[in-house]
């Protein structure tokens, strides 16, 4: 149920005060504060004349250090995080961040969330002023009926005009707190363009790298199998002139077909991998093998600058995201507690009206009225009672949440730092391995000339060594992932759009236009380097 109590004064009293409306607001007002029980008057007027309780940020679980804080190959200071893939020296890869942050469409679709905050905190801000204002005018022709006696005449016309007016005034703070959850969706929608940043810089390195990787397996089985092949022709020559039985053909072109098997499935890796640093470019898939040219797995440095734990909370754009979201939801329980209270009104209507449109504007024309009311949702307080309670409950869900977001931060940030100390550990073992291999299958080939042994260890040793390279190659690319992985897990890279743009050399797209999407026109050749500490990949021995 909803009393309406209205108070109102005619055009001719517009510059008078109404004595009873401000007995009657103070008497409503303090009979709202007493009775309602949910804000104090000196709570009331402490949190800036609104209802409910103010927003304080949560705390947030993080601990001191990182595990790994010892090892000399993780600082504590921060690195400049703004440009963080330029640590690979790899223009190639330079190249494609640049034209992934021109042209992602997830990124633009980001873009176009603030825009629509913005619009929506807008829309908040003009609460504040006469939620209804409307002008209107008319004219109508009018017969009267002769049998009542009219001294009008059968016909008159009547021309009008006029202003009408409605205004909620903020009592409560209704209108103030919901400006002020918009403004924190607008920096949740901020922090969620930059998150997508982050996300988007750390896919176009990781897709990058992984191609890297799978052109170097590629070329290292294929020079494997290339290899193996000869050696089956060899001994199927041998076993024609009786120097070896039936069987070492066999199989040495089993173990060629393996390793030749294998082939397909990296080019169906490199493709995977080229087709979505397409789509993160905001290009159709296309073949890039002429674009990206023959380069290197990315070196990453022996040393990484990661901060302290605590810095994830100023870092991370997912992270400050989640609680601007709960600071926005906080606003909307006083916006819930509101309707505990009454609504004072402010209502005024101005207008012209005449019989002859000369007249319309003469001041014997003119009628209007103002005055104040107030609306009371009385009986209601279930509804309202569990819509504080909703709103409040939601508001505790995000604050968990935001502290949730924060110990996964640092789960990721703890992952990417082992992921990237033990991967170069790894790698360091597999180069000897791949160098003790090379060694193995030139010996075992020497002594299977000789006749010194059979070719059952030769096929052994020659699956052995493809194994390895495939396996040396992968633990190099996992360092630089590790890298990407600890970057991404700080936040690093959103400072990137504090920076003014530059342009990248790009044409059209052929694709439906959103904001004119535009695909690259060439990407820079690479610069040819070694694969690892300056030293070339091990390659499998030639034919003896």
């Amino acid at each position: 149920m909803r009393a309406i109590f209205t108070l109102s004064r005619n055009a001719s009293h517009l510059g008078r005060r109404s004595p009873l409306f401000a007995v009657a607001a103070s008497v409503v007002l303090a009979a709202s504060l007493a009775a309602s029980g949910c804000t104090s008057p000196r709570e009331y007027v402490r949190n800036g004349f609104k209802v409910g309780s103010n927003y304080c940020k949560p705390q947030a679980p993080v601990a001191e250090n990182y595990i790994d804080a010892n090892d000399q190959r993780v600082r504590s200071q921060s690195d400049d995080l703004s440009k963080w893939w330029t640590v690979f020296n790899d223009p190639t890869l330079d190249s494609l961040v640049k034209n992934a942050y021109s042209q992602n469409l997830t990124l633009r679709q980001a873009g176009c969330r603030i825009l629509e905050a913005r619009a929506n905190l807008g829309i908040a801000g003009g609460n504040l002023l006469p939620q209804s204002q409307t002008a209107s005018g008319g004219y109508s022709r009018n017969a009267a009926a002769i049998a009542t006696g009219s001294t009008a005449g059968k016909f008159s016309d009547n021309w009008s005009t006029g202003l009408n007016l409605s205004w909620e005034l903020d009592f409560w703070g209704r209108f103030r707190r919901a400006v002020t959850a918009a403004q924190a969706s607008l920096d949740a929608s901020v922090e969620d363009y930059d998150d997508v940043l982050v996300t988007m810089l750390s896919d176009v390195a990781t897709y990058y790298v992984q191609y890297r990787t799978a052109e170097e397996q590629l070329a290292a089985t294929k020079a494997n199998a290339e290899l193996q092949r000869r050696i089956w022709e060899k001994t199927k020559l041998q076993a024609q002139v009786g120097t070896v039985s039936a069987l070492d053909p066999a199989q040495a072109e089993s173990t060629f077909r393996q390793t030749e098997a294998a082939i397909p499935a990296l080019e169906i890796s490199r493709r995977e991998a080229a087709n979505r640093l397409c789509i993160l470019m905001g290009m159709p898939a296309q073949d890039l093998e002429s674009r990206l040219g023959v380069g290197r797995i990315p070196t990453a440095p022996a040393e990484v600058g990661v901060g302290i734990p605590a810095d994830l909370l100023r870092r991370r754009p997912d992270v400050r995201r989640a609680e601007r979201i709960a600071a926005a939801q906080c606003e909307m329980i006083g916006i819930a507690k509101a309707d505990y209270y009454p609504a004072f009104y402010v209502n005024g209507s101005l207008g012209y009206s005449a019989k002859n449109f000369p007249d319309l504007f003469k001041y014997n024309s003119f009628n209007g009225s103002i005055g104040p009311s107030f609306q009371w949702n009385i009986f209601n307080y279930g509804r309202i009672l569990n819509n504080v309670r909703y709103q409040d409950a939601y508001f505790q869900e995000l604050v968990l949440g935001y502290q949730s977001k924060v110990l996964t931060a640092g789960e990721e940030a703890e992952n990417g730092i082992t992921s990237f100390l033990h991967s170069q550990e790894r790698a360091k073992s597999m180069e000897l391995s791949v160098v003790a291999a090379q060694e193995a299958t030139r010996l075992v080939l020497k002594q299977y000339e000789q006749g010194k042994i059979d070719f059952n260890r030769v096929a052994t040793i020659a699956q052995n060594l493809v194994s390895q390279q495939n396996a040396y190659a992968q633990s190099r690319g996992q360092i630089a992932t590790g890298l990407i992985l600890i970057y991404r897990a700080i936040g690093g890279g959103w400072d990137i759009r504090l920076e003014p743009s530059q342009p990248t050399e790009i044409v059209p797209s052929r694709l439906p236009p959103v904001e004119a999407p535009i695909i690259p026109d060439k990407i820079e050749e690479p610069v040819r380097a070694p694969t690892q500490n300056g030293t070339a990949m091990p390659q499998p021995p030639q034919n003896p």
